[in-house]
């Protein structure tokens, strides 16, 4: 039922009181023989209550900026906090008292506040009782009982007294936030776990350490971030995942895992072997267009991938003084003799890392070294960051005065467009080729040689020199370079640097072939580390023969990864620009990239 306040004036006067009952006092004046009984708490103080608040709020934040100062000494000195000296034993015994005291002041003041609240904004529970009793008599009535204050003539109630029929008021709708999901846990257990995480009293974190089990841990950090959401998470699966394999090196925090089709491109036939290339996308027509330039490739006689340079970098800033300070670091860097020196302190980091050159640039007093070295199978970027951690810590020695700025300052440079690896080249640097017949061009790729090669000077060249492109001089290589990373567990985010490519192509042979080459001066690859041990992505390193390390001659496998990249990368621009050519680029992709339930149609 809903309960309503009413006015004084309107309950009292309109009540009819039995003989033998006593009227019942107003609110006013109850209220005031209530406060002659009510003592306050302050009143057992044995000091005046402001004096009391400022003794006690001076000594908790006295205490605490004590405790503080100490624990802060301990953490410079490596002083395990647990160790207690008595000043400080005495201290918390203070800081106690004190929070006991304020929260004992605070708990009275409420306390005070709810009964004079209670005091002055009284409910008369006879007053419900007999709006309750009208209602229900009212029910019994008919519809003439709304007439009562209408002036219709109705028999009295034998009840002692009567309150008037209030109108109900309208309901006032109020925006509410939707409830939490809740999804029943597996066990009592787990729902007690998912109570605590929601609760804050366990970390979110820590789930996988406390449990011993990822899946269930990822189970059930899932079930909490819906509860404290409200937001459903019933697509994300849980199961056919080893959650195990990822824990300390892939991901943190796991609720589940992303699905993401993985189709077959190919035969790539490249320096005459045969690859299947895996491509993980959900672009509609990137498969089909690319397994359509392996075709063209494969029917032409195949194509030709030669690895350039092979060389990850990471670049650390130093600071001096002095610019002049600055160049005779530079100078001593790049003397033939002290590089040696410094190789081999870099070589000590790893068995594979091997320092090739330090590149150097000024700014001021600040000196830029742009170290290089190979990496083996990996991709490496952890081994460079240790080999260059190992020449910093040997040139503090020498260079007393130098201040470590960071051992990363974007000249490497890293998961960003940059000149540097344009030109100089970071990872991998490949350059593939093919010739493509005349007849091919035609059959296969439905368009004209001296068509394709002014699409491409038109297109490649001219329009992404206007657009001022950096590394983009060609049709969408970094569609194929991210599909295959992701297939084979590649740091997707270096798709950046990975996707600089020159797209060129020429008639030979008196004009009737077509001669396409990609250029790309830094594909970064592994086949060791990261996201190429879990299960799906090792099983598409394994389909192209580049699973793992290689033993016999270590850091094959990521090279050849890397040339079979760029001819991928090579059929992707062969299919887009002759699609493009010939007009069937929009045609392709209603075909291809439009949601269809027919696939009768889409695949004829």
């Amino acid at each position: 039922m809903d309960i309503r306040r009413r006015s004084e004036e309107a309950v009292y006067s309109s009540k009819v009181f039995a003989a033998d009952e006593k009227p019942l006092k107003p609110h006013k004046q109850q209220q005031e023989e209530d406060n002659t009984l009510l003592i306050d708490a302050s009143d057992a103080l044995p000091l005046p209550l402001y004096f009391t608040n400022g003794l006690f709020f001076t000594m908790f934040f006295s205490v605490m900026y004590f405790l503080l100062s100490r624990w802060r000494e301990k953490i410079r000195n490596s002083t395990p906090l647990h160790v207690v000296t008595l000043s400080e034993l005495g201290a918390i015994v203070s800081l106690i008292a004190s929070v006991i005291y304020l929260l004992g002041f605070f708990g009275i003041g409420f306390v005070q506040t709810f009964v004079a609240r209670g005091n002055n904004d009284s409910w008369d529970e006879e007053d419900e009782n007999d709006e309750q009793f009208i209602l229900e008599e009212d029910s019994r009535r008919g519809p003439c009982a709304a007439a009562t204050t209408l002036g219709c003539a109705v028999p009295t109630p034998p009840a002692k007294h009567i309150a008037p029929i209030v109108p109900q008021q309208p309901a006032v709708s109020i925006a509410e936030k939707p409830a939490p999901l809740v999804t029943p846990a597996a066990s009592e257990e787990d729902e007690e776990i998912i109570k605590s995480v929601v609760q804050g009293k366990i970390p979110s974190y820590s789930l996988e350490s406390k449990l011993g089990d990822c899946k269930r841990a990822a189970s059930i950090r899932k079930e909490v971030l819906q509860r404290i959401t409200g937001k459903s998470l019933e697509g994300l699966p849980l199961d056919g995942f080893n959650y195990e394999s990822i824990l300390g090196q892939c991901c943190e925090m796991t609720i589940g895992y992303v699905q993401i089709p993985v189709g077959i491109a190919g035969p790539l036939l490249l320096n005459g072997r045969e690859y299947s290339v895996p491509m993980a996308t959900t672009e509609g027509c990137l498969v089909a267009s690319t397994n359509r330039g392996c075709k063209a490739i494969y029917a032409s006689g195949g194509a030709t991938s030669i690895l350039l340079r092979d060389g990850m970098t990471r670049a650390p800033c130093v600071r001096f003084g002095t610019a002049k300070r600055a160049a005779e670091l530079k100078f001593f860097v790049e003397d033939p003799i002290n590089f040696e020196t410094l190789a081999n302190v870099f070589n000590q980091s790893s068995r594979f890392a091997r320092l090739q050159r330090i590149q150097c640039a000024i700014a001021g007093k600040n000196l830029y070294m742009r170290f290089v070295c190979s990496t083996g199978d990996a991709m490496g970027m952890n081994m460079v960051s240790k080999g260059v951690q190992n020449v910093l810590d040997y040139l503090q020695n020498e260079y007393a005065d130098m201040d470590v700025i960071g051992i990363s300052a974007n000249f490497c440079s890293d998961k960003k467009p940059a000149a540097v690896n344009w030109i100089e080249g970071r990872g991998k640097s490949v350059v593939c080729e093919a010739i493509i017949t005349e007849e091919v061009v035609k059959k296969v790729l439905k368009t004209e040689v001296a068509a394709l090669v002014e699409l491409n000077m038109l297109k490649n060249l001219t329009g992404s020199a206007l657009a001022g492109a950096l590394g983009g001089f060609n049709a969408h290589a970094s569609n194929i370079v991210s599909a295959v990373y992701i297939a084979t567990g590649q740091d997707p985010a270096q798709n950046i640097e990975s996707s600089h490519c020159i797209t060129m192509m020429e008639a030979v042979n008196d004009g009737k072939d077509l001669h396409i080459s990609v250029t790309m001066p830094s594909i970064e690859v592994g086949t060791v580390g990261g996201g190429t041990q879990l299960a799906s992505q090792s099983a598409c390193l394994n389909l192209l023969g580049v699973k793992g390390a290689n033993r016999e001659a270590p850091g094959s496998n990521a090279r050849l990864l890397a040339t079979i990249v760029a001819g991928s990368v090579l059929a992707g621009e062969l299919s887009l620009m002759s699609a493009i050519s010939a007009g069937q680029l929009v045609n392709s992709h209603m075909k291809y990239n439009r949601s269809t339930k027919d696939v009768t149609k889409a695949s004829s």
